[in-house]
């Protein structure tokens, strides 16, 4: 056959599939969301094997391990004991609460680690929502957003490098962004959940820190997944409010929704990889039905492809290390 033009030739070897490969990974993009609990155990999580709730001091050697395989950040999120769980959830702003402490053991530890933390009421809340709850079952969103500045203050406080609000309310980026600058934590950046899908992508999360609403669910917040332009509607909305970092969740099934938020703003792209995520690649590497590194490496791929800058992920260490292997 003449053919002049064959691009199989760009696919001929290792060292030119290396040079004309267009998406670059490394731990360098990845971000590792570890969960954490009070107490000296670290215990194993049913809903999502091979993760753990850590102890602080297990939360130390964890971070510092995946942060000397080149993980940059690590992003937490505290099992709260339920005697701690209120309809107010005061206890997101306790400067002697678990978040607080375990920022500071980081920082301590990891001077070069950035730690972002997720800001928001579920974990503290004992209605089990991102928001306050009326007594007739609503969602309330002023009153959300000024515990939610305390929460982002407390944060700071304790040295946080970036508070990430995950809860959906409106005005809320704004709203932390002013109080961090009155405050004197103009440094700290704000990566927004800005379109937070209401998935079923979250089920083994939600297992992990017992954090299902009690009733109701989170639709009046979190974005219905058949929307595409409502995201970009709320990107808008959360670069102007003064958002660093914009984040995409779950990141998997929202491609798209990564490539138009990418084409949108100049704004870095975060992109969630989330629990159910995990777990469906867990599931099918145990069944033998698929190579777990190389889905996991094609999937992160894919995401980065989209357009992500940066990817949370429960695989962020397990990668890493076979990265550098």
């Amino acid at each position: 056959m003449h053919l002049p033009i064959r691009p199989r030739r760009n696919r001929q070897s290792p060292a030119i599939r290396d040079l004309v490969r267009e998406t670059e990974l490394t731990p360098g993009h990845l971000i590792y969301p570890l969960f954490i609990q009070e107490g000296g155990e670290n215990t194993p999580i049913s809903s999502m094997p091979g993760c753990t709730r850590w102890s602080v001091e297990g939360l130390v050697q964890e971070a510092g391990e995946a942060h000397a395989l080149g993980v940059p950040a690590v992003v937490l999120f505290p099992r709260i004991p339920d005697q701690l769980k209120t309809r107010d959830a005061a206890a997101c702003h306790a400067d002697d609460g678990l978040v607080p402490r375990a920022i500071r053991a980081l920082k301590a530890a990891h001077p070069t680690l950035a730690v972002i933390t997720d800001v928001a009421l579920d974990p503290y809340n004992s209605d089990g929502h991102d928001g306050l709850v009326s007594d007739d079952g609503r969602i309330l969103n002023d009153e959300t957003v000024a515990v939610l500045q305390q929460q982002a203050l407390c944060h700071a406080r304790a040295g946080a490098d970036i508070v990430a609000p995950s809860d959906m309310m409106d005005g809320r980026v704004a709203a932390i962004r002013a109080a961090l600058d009155e405050a004197g934590f103009q440094g700290v950046s704000i990566m927004s959940y800005t379109a937070k899908y209401a998935s079923a992508y979250y089920g083994p999360f939600r297992g992990a820190l017992d954090s299902a609403p009690k009733a109701g669910d989170k639709k009046t917040y979190q974005m219905d997944p058949a929307n595409s332009r409502e995201a970009q509607r709320e990107a808008a909305i959360d670069e102007a409010e003064g958002a660093d970092i914009l984040m995409v969740k779950p990141a998997g099934p929202y491609l798209d929704i990564i490539a138009k938020l990418r084409a949108a703003t100049m704004l870095p792209i975060a992109a969630y990889q989330v629990s159910g995520e995990y777990l469906m690649i867990k599931a099918g590497a145990a069944g033998g039905w698929i190579d777990e590194a190389k889905i996991v490496n094609e999937s992160l791929t894919g995401i980065r492809r989209a357009g992500a800058d940066m990817i949370l992920t429960y695989f962020a260490k397990q990668w890493a290390k076979g990265w550098l292997s």
